[in-house]
């Protein structure tokens, strides 16, 4: 390919860095982002011809650059091409398991890539393609299928005087011209575009690339039509919902938002999305409940892909001195996460948190789940944001971005909700708190065994040990912590909880969230009495006794530290067979 006569430098100016440290970053500042993300694919192109010889496939490309320089630009900017470029060199260095597909096939993309160009530059040209189980696939273009029964295989590409097949042995595909049609044996890629045509948005539905989804690829999963058509119909009334409430938002995305891959529905108010720093502009996300569900959605994903493009210009962090990285509380996950994992989800939820902010005040959207939904996830914020807004890691940019997000989420604090969505919001958060907390909590050993004895002793008052502070352990056992939160969406949305399918729901959690605190704190004792480890119900006991106000010094204990009353729970019910009264073992730790 041709080279640059003089290799880029690429800024942030300081609005565009004051933009994305209040967690926003319109347009100009996405196409600054942009440019430095083509550069760093040129150079991960670059390596990858350097480490390996791509032969045709880099003289085909080069080719179709001299003709089409702009075709070969938005190839190398697809979303699944920064993933593949990634992958084959992850490949290439072993860091990757080194099983399907073969290297070769994985390397033998750039050939594919090549054909694109070239096909879209109208030059004339044959080439070996790799065939994955029976498919083509041809970034941004569609996907041939060939009638085969290897997994991985070879075919040729030929194009002539403006017609194009796939030959294989024993058949050959025609590729349609222009190539968004339907055709025996090919699939085109669906590229949509949404909203008004002064705010268009044009994005592929790709459900063919094998780089499409993240960090993992798949081989090609086509969409039924009908499928394709309830995707373009969410898809729509969701780019409407942003272009109303967060029209800077949404202009932004019309730049940087590139692919969404589609993946199957899941339960009620769990949906999954995806992003990869390597793709920028693709998001997998699974079909959303709502058209609303599914622009939060993109607002989250997008947040990733704005800050994925900081990162790859500057380092928020310092290097971990410690081989053994710290650990912290991320109110959005079940697992502890290393302090850049907790960055990216303080980034991305803070634009949730924006986004319930603007569209619980919208026409016609000021319902109980808006508001509850604002209160929760900028509580969520703010706890994460206060573990490590001042962290000695944070590099001068980093604590730039995080002052300011800090700042922004404190003063949303302020604004005022509802009372009964903000008390739901307020219990919610405290339950995700307290269930993390007595999965992942650990305190001393021996402070628990001399609290288990003097326990047993009749001792007034705990040993002054067990205040300790307790160690991050990864529980991998820890599950749908969230339990609470979901299960208070369904009630707000008019369900009744008891006949939601909320997977890790106890009937005690059901009861809780249905407002029958005194069944719930009867069940929640049943459970410990049975399971004495086990780590939710601790959580669930203490906002029943809150609420019933039977013990408010056990309540306020097991708010706070659950994982002291777990651990001691534990080791007397191991010590003497028999579990103690959870209330009664609160109330005495909290001496």
């Amino acid at each position: 390919m041709r080279a640059e006569h003089t290799l880029p430098h690429h800024r942030l100016p300081s609005s565009g860095l004051e933009e994305l440290s209040c967690g926003e970053g319109g347009p100009a500042t996405v196409d600054l982002l942009l440019a430095a993300e083509r550069s760093r694919r040129l150079l991960l192109l670059r390596m990858l011809d350097d480490a390996t010889d791509l032969g045709p496939a880099w003289d085909l490309l080069s080719a179709a650059q001299l003709r089409a320089p702009d075709v070969v630009d938005e190839l190398l900017m697809y979303p699944q091409t920064g993933m593949w470029l990634a992958t084959a060199l992850r490949r290439l260095r072993g860091s990757l398991p080194q099983d399907e597909p073969p290297l070769s096939v994985v390397l033998g993309h750039i050939s594919c890539l090549a054909a694109v160009a070239a096909l879209r530059a109208e030059l004339d040209f044959a080439i070996e393609v790799p065939v994955r189980h029976g498919r083509v696939p041809l970034p941004t273009l569609g996907c041939a299928e060939l009638p085969t029964t290897e997994p991985w295989s070879t075919a040729t590409l030929r194009a002539q005087a403006g017609r194009t097949t796939l030959t294989a042995p024993g058949a050959t595909v025609t590729v349609p011209s222009p190539p968004d049609t339907p055709a025996p044996g090919w699939r085109p890629l669906r590229l949509l575009s949404l909203g008004p045509a002064t705010h268009r948005l044009t994005l592929a539905l790709d459900d063919i690339d094998p780089y499409r989804t993240y960090p993992t690829p798949t081989e090609p999963d086509p969409l039924s039509e009908e499928a394709a058509e309830q995707w373009r119909r969410l898809l729509e009334r969701a780019w409407t919902v942003l272009l109303d409430e967060q029209p800077r938002t949404a202009e932004a995305m019309r730049r940087g938002l590139l692919s969404l891959t589609p993946g199957p529905a899941r339960e009620r108010f769990r949906p999954r999305s995806v992003t990869a720093g390597d793709a920028f502009g693709g998001i997998e996300s699974s079909e959303p409940d709502d058209a609303v569900q599914l622009a939060v959605t993109l607002v989250h994903e997008f947040q990733h892909t704005k800050l994925g493009g900081l990162l790859h210009l500057t380092p928020l962090l310092t290097e971990e001195a410690s081989e053994t990285p710290e650990l912290w509380y991320a109110p959005w996950r079940d697992d502890p996460r290393p302090l850049d994992g907790l960055l990216q989800g303080i980034y991305a939820f803070v634009g949730i948190a924006r986004f319930w902010r603007t569209h619980r005040l919208a026409s016609g959207a000021a319902t109980p789940t808006a508001h509850f939904e604002f209160a929760l996830w900028r509580t969520h914020v703010t706890t994460a944001l206060r573990q490590v807004h001042r962290h000695e890691r944070l590099t001068p940019v980093g604590a730039q971005l995080l002052d300011r997000l800090y700042a922004l989420c404190t003063r949303w604090l302020d604004e005022p909700v509802p009372e009964t969505p903000l008390a739901l919001a307020r219990a919610c958060a405290a339950d995700h708190t307290t269930r993390w907390r007595a999965h992942h909590l650990r305190p001393p050993r021996g402070a628990v065994e001399e609290a288990a004895r003097a326990w047993l002793a009749n001792t007034p008052a705990p040993p002054r040990s067990l205040a300790a502070p307790p160690d991050v352990v990864t529980d991998d056992s820890a599950r749908w912590l969230d339990t609470l939160a979901v299960l208070t969406r369904h009630r707000l949305s008019g369900e009744d909880p008891e006949k939601a399918a909320v997977t890790g729901a106890t009937p005690a959690d059901v009861l809780l969230a249905s407002g029958e605190a005194e069944a719930a704190q009867a069940a929640y004792l049943t459970h410990l009495s049975t399971t004495p480890d086990h780590p939710t119900a601790w959580s669930g006991l203490s906002h029943c006794l809150a609420q019933t106000r039977t013990a408010p010094t056990a309540a306020h204990f097991l708010r706070h530290h659950p994982e002291r009353a777990r651990a001691v729970h534990t080791a007397i019910a191991e010590a003497t067979g028999t579990p103690p009264d959870p209330i009664a073992l609160a109330t005495w730790l909290a001496n």
